[in-house]
């Protein structure tokens, strides 16, 4: 064998012996018993990817989060009819409070809708669907649900990319361990999951002007188009379902800011 093949031969070996390490690593889990060996696992591999000390600090203060669980296992209002679904979620008092929002935030939307294309209604109707209008951003420890998400088997590539972003948003000085949000880890006032954040944010999720200004910016980076109709069927709605992927959610944003943009 060749010096050049014995080499070759080393490289191939150690490369599979990686994958098999990494195959192996950060296996998930269904409760609470494996959680801390899976972080331990999960540490080596972000530090591999990139995550810095202060993000594998901050993961490795990370809590088993059961009601992030029990919240996950219980989602049954995207099971609803659409008018069972606007009831539950009070559509009728967030049109009547977002046309009001509409007009005492007139210049925010105005320069919004001049920068990406996007109008009030969809905005508010996310805003006022996502958080009551900034009201209820949620209280839990953003990090910990994160990642019993990213551990539990439930979804684990989804919430892997998740942690991810928010240990890099950690290492960043962006957020913190003890950044809390809702119960999946969403943040703001339009509620970001960090991913989401971490590419298409636009300012501070907890202003409006930053959550608001973010949340044109995904829809725009999702092919929204100005001027352009944001109805089922029409070339914006495709944004909206970029947005959630819950078809009575996508129907309800749509109808909402259709009321609140008053057409």
């Amino acid at each position: 064998m060749t010096r050049g093949r014995i080499v070759a031969t080393v490289v191939l070996a150690a490369s599979i012996l990686a994958l098999g390490t990494s195959a192996r690593a950060a296996t998930c889990g269904n409760g609470p018993g494996g959680f801390e060996a899976w972080k331990q696992q999960f540490s080596g591999e972000a530090r591999a990817n990139g995550i810095g000390p202060t993000g594998i600090n901050a993961l490795m203060g990370a809590n088993y989060a059961t009601a992030t669980i029990n919240a996950d296992r219980s989602l049954h209002s995207f099971k609803l009819s659409l008018d069972a679904f606007m009831v539950k979620r009070g559509a009728a008092a967030i049109v009547a409070r977002g046309r009001s929002m509409r007009q005492s935030n007139a210049a925010l939307f105005a320069s919004i809708q001049q920068r990406y294309g996007v109008p009030p209604g969809p905005l508010i109707a996310i805003w006022g669907m996502e958080s009551g209008f900034g009201t209820q951003r949620g209280n839990q420890n953003m990090l910990s649900s994160i990642a019993t998400l990213a551990y539990d088997c439930r979804r684990p590539e989804y919430f892997t990319d998740q942690l991810y972003a928010a240990l890099k948003l950690i290492d960043r000085g962006t957020l913190s361990a003890s950044t809390r949000g809702s119960m999946h880890g969403e943040l703001g006032q339009t509620q970001f999951l960090p991913k989401t954040m971490l590419e298409y944010g636009a300012g501070n999720l907890d202003t409006a002007a930053g959550a608001l200004n973010s949340t044109a910016n995904f829809l725009k980076a999702h092919g929204w188009r100005a001027g352009a109709g944001y109805q089922p069927g029409e070339p914006n709605f495709a944004a909206i379902e970029a947005w959630n992927a819950a078809q009575v959610y996508q129907k309800a944003i749509a109808i909402m800011g259709r009321q609140i943009d008053g057409e």
